[in-house]
């Protein structure tokens, strides 16, 4: 059986994501940060049929953290088949560039970008036992720079510095994994699941979870003949890819 890990995902998209892949007969191991919170979750799918998933403690902003995580699957598999680096912090609110703390940029980076870093990193040397690897970074359209540059674009004047700042590093550095590893069968996307009604944007939005979680999995899922290094957000951009 292939297998699946996915960060962050004991609720909302992240557990959409995991119910998807184990539908399409994956064993999807769970990373929470918070065991107890990914046991309930794997309960929780176990009560719809979905038995092929385990939860993992992950915390993605503690390096001991993710190489227990690595020790307990690499001890399971040698072959990690899909990486969903979905974990994510907004940083709270507001968030205007010139009020906004270090500390809060350093907490949100720390998970948005050296977690997704920290967790590829570590797992990249099973994923490379994969024939047909695929790693998805859980992104955002607000990270777009041309998006948020374009004064006629109706969102311009959502701006959420540490957020948003994020996300676009987190952009760039899926263009660097992916040209680091495109010599290879490894598919490198960023991918945004669309405003979807979540804890995390206070169950506001115009997507469900289950459509967010379908264009994460898609991408987690993708042929040889699919693309990599590339930016989707198939919610505002559903016939091309997302500006960068």
């Amino acid at each position: 059986m292939k297998t699946a890990l996915v960060t962050g995902a004991n609720k909302g998209i992240g557990l959409e994501v995991v119910r998807k892949l184990a539908q399409n007969g994956f064993f999807v191991y769970l990373g929470a940060r918070n065991l107890e919170s990914g046991l309930a979750a794997v309960e929780k799918l176990k009560t719809d049929g979905i038995d092929n998933v385990e939860a993992i403690q992950l915390d993605v902003s503690n390096q001991d953290s993710v190489n227990a995580a690595h020790e307990i699957i690499g001890g399971k598999t040698q072959v990690l088949d899909i990486l969903v680096n979905n974990a994510g912090v907004s940083g709270g609110f507001p968030q205007s560039a010139l009020d906004a703390t270090i500390d809060q940029f350093k907490t949100v980076y720390e998970t948005n970008v050296f977690g997704v870093v920290r967790v590829t990193q570590a797992f990249i040397d099973l994923l490379k036992n994969s024939q047909e690897p695929r790693i998805v970074n859980v992104s955002t359209a607000m990270a777009s720079l041309s998006l948020a540059a374009d004064t006629s674009n109706p969102g311009y004047d959502t701006k959420l510095a540490v957020y948003q700042s994020s996300k676009s590093a987190l952009n760039m550095y899926t263009v660097n994994l992916a040209h680091a590893l495109r010599d290879t069968s490894f598919k490198v996307n960023a991918v945004c699941p669309g405003w979807t009604k979540t804890d995390f944007t206070g169950h506001q939005g115009t997507s469900t979870v289950e459509e967010a979680g379908e264009r994460i999995a898609k991408y987690a899922l993708i042929g040889q003949d699919g693309p990599t290094g590339k930016y989707f957000s198939e919610e505002y951009f559903p016939e091309s890819e997302c500006p960068w």
